[in-house]
């Protein structure tokens, strides 16, 4: 079974209710995105995405891609859903019209991001990357650079990459040793090699814009000596046509546990007189730029973890429909297993989470947008201190609840979930990169912790804290939703005591305080979400109805987790610590 259905009812009804839909469109330039608007491209995308791209997955998977004379072939019908989704805009919603992007809210884009990643994950991530890409191109290239580069990309005629890490690296980028070379022409002559780089190669498009860390010759050692350079696999000539092949090639594809349709590619650069580089923004800071892409890429990794967990419910609960298997309690015969109370509590669990990872991610957009537009510079600081808070906490938690949800989707199949011609499996698969790249989820919670929270003394969270309780009247489920937060308002104090005391003992419960964020958070807005759609007119009264019973369901079976997580941040670190390094 490979088809999808995207959610669009649910998604639209969360960006009303929680993005803020209205309030977005008085924003500068997002006049246009109306509900109406927003509506009809959802619908749109829904066609594309359960007609082209979700029969792909499973033919992705099984096939995978490989590397022909230097170049990468990908899966059948791969190439040709591309080129589908490039000639029909899919790429260029969010960005500029000067530069031939659509200028719609990033609201909107994480929506798209969400559907196209449920239909097709691995072929999601060629325009994931050139996404980030385009973003940092926008901020810190000259206007010579945009020029060139950014039309084709936000077309979608050329591709974007993002290169790291190599192989003695990992996540330690202040240890990189590509370097580039400045030539007299003011170009660069790169040398190095990549691992771990997402479609660094494929037979999508004519040209793909390496972005690449590397070092200059000046520069300082560690994280402060990198610097940030395009490197495209054609150059182009000033006429906008492609010039000589640059000197960079793949070297093998990683054979990987999912995402079989997404090359992971292992680059050389420069094998010969080196890749002709030029250089983004100033000197030795590259690794500032590529935070660019790289929030980018987390706020779209969290949303595919929501992503896979959409999947994976639509998946679970088509066949707990039609499965029969003993008698239920209630004494129905013949009936599907969907009767069992066990399974029922299985796909319900599946569901709100599914749904408060959607919450969580669209308000985060929500203040993505507003930190982008919004006229007034302390709303925008505002905003994007809350963006910035968010950001690890929808990459982390989403990721971590689509692997949760992608494992129930195998709970309820049963056996045959663990058969891989059912699809539960390769949903489990595919998600378990999700928690691993773009910042592994423990390095997530240590961003939340030291860039975030510790940075500037809990200001942020305490507002958002504020946000919360301020909205507790009139939501239901107050007692229980009052009770958490208070949890999370002393268990924020105390890492804040701790971190400044002990930042060991305050990184050894980072994580479970960053789940702890996650569930009351997610918690939270659906509660909002149901409130809001009992107080909406025109909505359809089972809609409303599944909103109210999901939200109880999250805050009766899963909320309570948060108790346990705030335990661990206020009492699990010395245990952690105290465990002997030469007893593992």
């Amino acid at each position: 079974m490979s088809y999808y259905n995207a959610p669009v009812a649910d998604i639209l009804f969360t960006i009303q209710a929680i993005a803020g839909l209205d309030d977005l469109t008085r924003l500068p330039g997002y006049a246009d995105a109306t509900s109406e608007t927003v509506q009809a491209i959802l619908e749109e995308a829904g066609k594309f995405a359960g007609e082209v791209l979700a029969p792909l997955n499973v033919v992705g998977d099984r096939e995978g891609c490989r590397i022909e004379n230097g170049v990468v072939r990908t899966p059948t019908g791969s190439k040709e859903a591309y080129r589908g989704f490039a000639e029909a805009g899919w790429n260029a919603v969010a960005f500029d019209p000067d530069y031939g992007g659509q200028g719609m809210p990033w609201t909107l884009t994480s929506a798209l991001q969400e559907i196209w990643n449920a239909a097709d994950m691995a072929f999601s991530l060629c325009p994931l990357l050139t996404q980030g890409a385009i973003e940092a191109l926008q901020f810190v290239g000259t206007p010579e650079q945009k020029q060139t580069y950014l039309p084709k990309m936000i077309s979608g005629q050329w591709t974007g990459t993002m290169n790291l890490t190599e192989p003695q690296a990992g996540s330690d980028l202040g240890a990189i040793r590509t370097r580039a070379e400045p030539m007299a022409d003011g170009t660069y002559r790169l040398k190095g090699q990549k691992i771990f780089i997402t479609y660094g190669e494929h037979d999508f498009t004519e040209n793909i814009v390496h972005f690449v860390l590397a070092r200059l010759p000046d520069a300082p050692a560690g994280s402060k000596g990198i610097s940030l350079f395009i490197v495209p696999k054609f150059l182009p000539n000033p006429d906008g046509s492609l010039g000589a092949r640059n000197d960079l090639r793949v070297v093998s594809l990683e054979k990987k546990l999912g995402i079989h349709a997404s090359p992971t590619c292992v680059m050389a650069y420069g094998d010969n007189e080196g890749a002709v580089a030029y250089r983004v923004g100033e000197p030795h800071r590259g690794l500032e730029y590529m935070f660019i892409m790289m929030n980018n890429a987390r706020l779209a990794v969290g949303i595919q973890g929501l992503a896979i967990g959409e999947r994976a419910y639509q998946h679970a609960v088509a066949y707990a429909r039609q499965r029969v298997q003993g008698t239920p309690v209630d004494g129905t015969k013949g009936a599907p297993i969907l009767h069992h109370p066990d399974v029922r509590r299985n796909l319900l669990t599946m569901r709100a989470l599914t749904e408060g990872m959607r919450a969580l991610v669209l308000y985060c957009a929500g203040a993505l947008d507003r930190a982008k537009r919004h006229p007034d510079k302390a709303a925008r600081t505002q905003n994007q201190a809350l963006t910035d808070l968010l950001i690890p906490i929808v990459k982390a938690w989403c990721t971590d609840q689509g692997v949760r949800v992608a494992s129930l989707g195998v709970q309820v199949h049963g056996g045959v979930g663990f058969i891989e011609e059912t699809g539960a499996a390769q949903y489990f698969r595919d998600s378990r990169i999700a928690p691993i790249y773009e910042g592994t989820n423990g390095i997530q919670a240590m961003d939340l912790l030291g860039r975030k929270l510790l940075r500037d003394r809990g200001q942020t969270m305490q507002g958002l804290i504020a946000e919360m309780s301020r909205s507790l009247g009139a939501l239901d489920h107050k007692p229980a939703l009052t009770a958490a937060l208070r949890e999370l308002e002393d268990a924020t104090a105390a890492l804040l005591q701790t971190g400044a005391r002990d930042l060991p003992a305050a990184l050894a419960v980072a994580t479970p305080y960053l789940g702890l964020c996650g569930t009351l958070i997610a918690g939270w807005l659906l509660a909002r979400a149901a409130a809001e759609a009992r107080n909406q007119s025109g909505l359809a009264a089972d809609f409303v109805a599944a909103k109210q019973a999901t939200a109880a369901f999250f805050i009766t079976n899963i909320l309570p987790e948060a108790t346990s997580e705030a335990a661990r941040v206020t009492q699990g670190g010395a245990s952690t610590l105290a465990f002997p390094l030469d007893a593992f």
